[in-house]
């Protein structure tokens, strides 16, 4: 199967390590494309939840698949996200071509693109990260039930749906705080003339021209890989949205295998990981 050629990858918010994170969808969307430079924007790996009870095989996949890419040579931007924000104090660490920043600015065709996660812009977050802790542990609750939810609805011939999505798109309050954070990272932008500029934290997905009185941006979301399952493409000097649809990846191979969980202490599978990607960024001394 040929891989389809992309630009630039933005994925953000896939949470590895919880309940939620449709790891094994991210991997058929990560196997399928064949991109030339990689940005992950923030809280790919979940480390406010991280737990040795729950790291099935897809997650550690989903790492390996990224680590390959970069002893291939393409560049990765770990941008630091909420749930990943104890790698904030590794801002500028290098190894190979990972590199862990708080935020990004590309020159890309002339324009100047911003990104970075968001959760800089959030007053919760700012002011009462407890909540926002207690509403993420809420939050993944909220997902097993979906997923129960879900299986019961499929005995019954029944298509899927999404509690947790329909809450948010039903609450005032939450539609509110998404026009807000949309408005603000639309007029820092254009204060700082960048004509682009790439969020994630808030799980939805967007491309739009967001304008005031001091001119326009294109704000772009990348979404997340819980709910949505999108990402942001950037090829031929355009971006888009990327939507997966299961439709488009027949389960085979390796999609049918069993997903056990790997059960170690955090620090092993911090070890597990580093040992993966030294071993990987090793040249290859075999070939004569």
């Amino acid at each position: 199967m040929s891989k389809r050629k992309i630009d630039i990858l933005v994925i953000s918010d896939v949470h590895l390590g919880t309940y939620g994170c449709q790891s094994k969808s991210l991997l058929n969307y990560l196997n399928s494309i064949k991109p030339k430079q990689v940005i992950l924007n923030g809280d790919i790996i979940d480390i406010w939840q991280f737990s040795k009870n729950y790291w099935p095989k897809s997650h550690m996949k989903v790492v390996q698949k990224i680590i390959k890419w970069t002893s291939q040579g393409i560049p990765v931007h770990y941008v630091t996200g909420n749930h990943d924000e104890l790698l904030r104090k590794f801002a500028g660490f290098e190894m190979g071509t990972l590199r862990i920043v708080n935020k990004l600015v590309l020159n890309l065709d002339g324009n100047k693109t911003w990104i970075f996660h968001g959760d800089v812009f959030d007053v919760t977050m700012k002011h009462s990260k407890w909540l926002t802790r207690l509403g993420s542990h809420g939050y993944d609750f909220l997902i097993l039930l979906n997923a129960a939810c879900n299986w019961v609805m499929e005995k019954m011939g029944k298509g899927k749906i999404s509690l947790s999505k329909n809450i948010k798109n039903s609450v005032k309050q939450a539609v509110k705080f998404i026009n807000d954070f949309e408005k603000t990272v639309a007029e820092i932008a254009i204060a700082n003339h960048y004509s682009h500029v790439l969020c994630g934290h808030i799980h939805h997905p967007e491309i739009k021209t967001l304008s005031n009185e001091n001119g326009s941006v294109e704000y772009l979301n990348s979404g997340d890989w819980i709910e949505n399952l999108t990402a942001l493409e950037y090829t031929n000097g355009e971006w888009s949205l990327y939507k997966y649809d299961e439709k488009d990846f027949p389960k085979e191979g390796e999609e049918t295998e069993s997903d056990d969980l790997v059960m170690m202490s955090n620090e092993k599978i911090f070890n597990q990981m580093l040992h993966e990607f030294l071993e990987d960024s090793e040249p290859d001394n075999k070939a004569n």
